[in-house]
């Protein structure tokens, strides 16, 4: 199939009249400063290659709305999204992430970071199929139209215990009971049977999460890394994104969350870290020195009242940026991307921090790389044929430079989607779903069930 585009972002930039030749879902050929013919499919405005989303958990979505009413903080909040986890069923996650990925895809996302904790039944009893609620998100990013990766978190303590013996561990709260798989080599033993079950599929990798420092011992960090390098698999972590996180690391380890991660073996190349909000010089130091990227996600930060992460500084440094959607609060990858400046702006006092090559950089090629697809993210011959086209004549981007057009855009601009060279969204609307009913049918079910927990 061919495809016309009046502008394309290509590795050298923004150009004009690109036609895009492509076979199998793969580019075989691109071509600059082009008229279109009769067999072209055009795409006016500005195609960018597929955005990727590289830090979601999908079942958030059900929390968009839903948690304004009584203020409170980070941790006032997570008691209900864990009221929302204990009521998911693989049936019923699979409906939700359906319809939560296909957001994404309406939004130029055609590749999605899963970091997955919701691993067994409510009460920490294991589903006759062990993958079972993997499975389930596996299919709805399959309906969906995006690829996947599984980031498949070990989630084994409640949290740390600064008052109690130097490096104890509290145990799993009753909320956090599915998330748990006991110890550090059953999480190894299921997760490896994970990957062999899946091998050779096209449309999703595994990958290896660690919750957090507070989550999980140094030694078990260990264990999650040497998997994921024996693998070559990505290995993602939450990060600094609390200060009490911080707080209660140097207290029972004596080093901040990055220098547990680092003395675990868990910092490279092929390791994101997630957030990255509270890091001091040493941190980014670490970071930079072991080439490992940071995914901000700034529009759940702003939600959370996290605080801002140090974009500025991790830029100057050289460490990469990605970007997430995390508890989609907003599906808007253009958003997440464009936040990276914005909070540089907010932080420095200055704009231009990052430009506009480096902001569509963070929201394609590098949350890419950062989920293992090192084939996508890019318009060029070889890679995979992904194509985001994104309106100039909407009244929010009526009159833009078109290669400034990443620092204004959002997800309602967005008009096609292609990935792997099958189109996804068509004028606007996904080809297969009304995503709409689907988010309203699938969020009520899981506050009916909520309510009748309580």
């Amino acid at each position: 199939m061919t495809f016309w585009c009046e502008h394309a972002w290509l590795p050298g930039g923004l150009a004009a009249g690109v036609r895009v030749e492509t076979s199998a879902g793969r580019v075989t050929a691109v071509e600059p400063g082009t008229a279109p013919v009769a067999a072209d499919t055009v795409l006016p405005g500005v195609v960018l290659p597929g955005l990727a989303d590289a830090h979601s958990h999908a079942f958030h979505r059900a929390l968009r709305g839903r948690t304004h009413d009584d203020g409170g903080s980070f941790w006032t909040w997570r008691e209900r999204m864990y009221a929302v986890a204990d009521v998911l069923t693989p049936a019923l996650y699979e409906e939700l992430a359906t319809a939560t990925y296909a957001e994404l895809a309406l939004a130029g996302v055609t590749a999605v970071g899963e970091f997955h904790y919701v691993h067994h039944a409510p009460d920490g009893g294991r589903y006759d199929d062990p993958h079972a609620m993997a499975g389930a998100l596996r299919r709805a990013a399959s309906r969906a139209g995006v690829r996947l990766t599984l980031l498949d978190t070990c989630y084994l303590h409640g949290g740390l215990d600064v008052d109690g013996a130097a490096g104890a561990y509290r145990p799993l709260a009753p909320s956090q009971r599915r998330f748990g798989d006991g110890d550090a080599d059953a999480w190894r033993t299921r997760v490896e049977e994970l990957r062999s079950a899946w091998a050779g599929a096209d449309d999703v990798r595994v990958g290896a999460a660690v919750h957090s420092v507070r989550a999980l011992a140094p030694d078990e960090i260990a264990v999650v890394a040497a998997w994921a390098q024996e693998h070559e698999a990505p290995l993602h972590a939450h990060l600094s994104e609390q200060p009490g996180e911080n707080q209660a690391a140097r207290s029972v380890h004596g080093t901040s969350p990055t220098g547990v991660l680092d003395a675990a073996g868990a910092l490279g190349p092929r390791t994101t870290v997630v957030h990255g909000v509270h890091l001091d010089a040493d941190d980014v130091a670490r970071l930079a020195a072991s080439g490992t990227a940071v995914c901000v996600c700034p529009t759940t930060e702003r939600d959370l009242a996290d605080g801002l992460a140090p974009v500025d500084r991790l830029a100057a440094t050289g460490v990469p940026l990605c970007v997430g959607s995390d508890q989609h609060v907003a599906a808007d990858l253009l958003a997440e991307a464009r936040g990276l400046e914005e909070q540089a702006r907010l932080r420095t006092g200055r704009r231009g921090v990052l430009a506009p090559a480096a902001v569509v950089e963070a929201a394609t090629a590098a949350g890419h790389r950062a989920l293992g697809w090192d084939d996508a993210g890019r318009i060029e011959v070889g890679a995979r044929a992904d194509l985001v086209a994104v309106a100039l004549d909407t009244p929010a981007v009526a009159g833009t430079d078109p290669a400034q057009l990443a620092l204004v855009a959002g997800a309602g601009d967005v008009r096609t989607v292609v990935r792997d060279g099958r189109t996804v969204v068509r004028d606007g609307r996904h080809v297969d779903l009304d995503v709409a009913a689907a988010l309203r049918t699938s969020i009520a079910r899981v506050w009916d069930l909520v309510e009748e927990a309580r």
